[in-house]
């Protein structure tokens, strides 16, 4: 029987010379690539969101009180949509949803109650932007006719469902949008502001596609001596209608917000005679249906 030669020394193969490239390997909801998932410590994965201050490039400003800053939707868009994919945003206001998409090259439907703002809005895009990119609705995010004006929108962009769902709705009374009955910022009472929400949650529910994400962005408000917990009875209405609460995120807002100046003072003496805290932090709640 010969004897194995343990010192043979073999021909390298031309393969090995090859470098081994890994296939994307994507969800079903996300252009992130998991076999590289190393490249994205930009998307944040925890429950504590802090940025220094709101964007004001791209397209963003500040000149509207009330707008979500534009790092949530980045962090959003990037971990729950594709390009191309559709969001609906049935409070639209200032239109950062719409910005925001543009620059991630994803498309928007927007739902806002005011027509003055929907058409101001409508001028931070161009005439071929919003027939291809951003429909603008000026509508009750309530109504059963606004809801079908959206799937109208759908159809014409080519899908029958939305791929994300924002809701930013007001936080109650806190500021004061309009005089308009359907305004949820104009309710009579807090009971009422969680109703209305339901069903601006319940439309959007019906135009999402299975599958899909939803986030809720909201605060939460001091009224009568007590806390108002608007954060969380609308996460329970939320998942009452069927969304599955996939996260309770916890976003800092000190430098995001409207200078307070001298009144900050005022907040802390208030505070410490009333036996409350001073708010400095709101949610974004991210819900899938399933």
């Amino acid at each position: 029987m010969p004897r194995l030669r343990t010192n043979t020394k073999l021909k390298p193969s031309k393969k090995a010379d090859l470098q081994v490239v890994k296939p994307v390997k994507t969800t079903k909801y996300s252009d992130i690539n998991l076999n590289a998932w190393k490249n994205y410590d930009h998307i944040k994965t925890d429950t504590l969101w802090e940025f220094p201050q709101r964007l004001r490039e791209h397209g963003h400003s500040n000149e509207y009180h009330g707008n979500y800053i534009p790092q949530i939707a980045q962090q959003l868009y990037e971990r729950f949509t594709k390009k191309n994919d559709i969001v609906l945003d049935l409070f639209f206001g200032s239109g950062t949803s719409g910005i925001e998409a543009l620059n991630m090259h994803r498309r928007c439907i927007g739902v806002e109650l005011k027509p003055e703002l929907a058409e101001s809005v409508s001028e931070k895009f161009t005439p071929k932007e919003l027939v291809t990119d951003v429909n603008i609705i000026c509508g009750d995010s309530t109504s059963e006719l606004a809801k079908e004006k959206v799937k109208a929108r759908l159809e014409i962009m080519g899908e029958e469902k939305a791929q994300m769902l924002i809701l930013h709705p007001p936080y109650d009374d806190i500021i004061k949008f309009s005089d308009k009955p359907e305004d949820l910022s104009n309710c009579e009472n807090t009971e009422v502001f969680y109703d209305m929400f339901e069903q601006v949650a319940q439309n959007g529910y019906d135009l999402l596609e299975k599958g899909r994400f939803a986030a809720l962005i909201i605060g939460d408000s001091y009224k009568n001596s007590e806390v108002q917990p608007l954060g969380f009875e609308c996460m329970a209405r939320m998942m009452k209608l069927g969304f599955r609460l996939k996260a309770i995120i916890v976003k800092d807002i000190q430098g995001n917000e409207k200078a307070k100046g001298k009144t900050a003072n005022l907040w802390r003496y208030r505070a410490l005679a009333g036996g409350f805290y001073i708010f400095k932090h709101e949610y974004v709640m991210v819900f899938q249906k399933v």
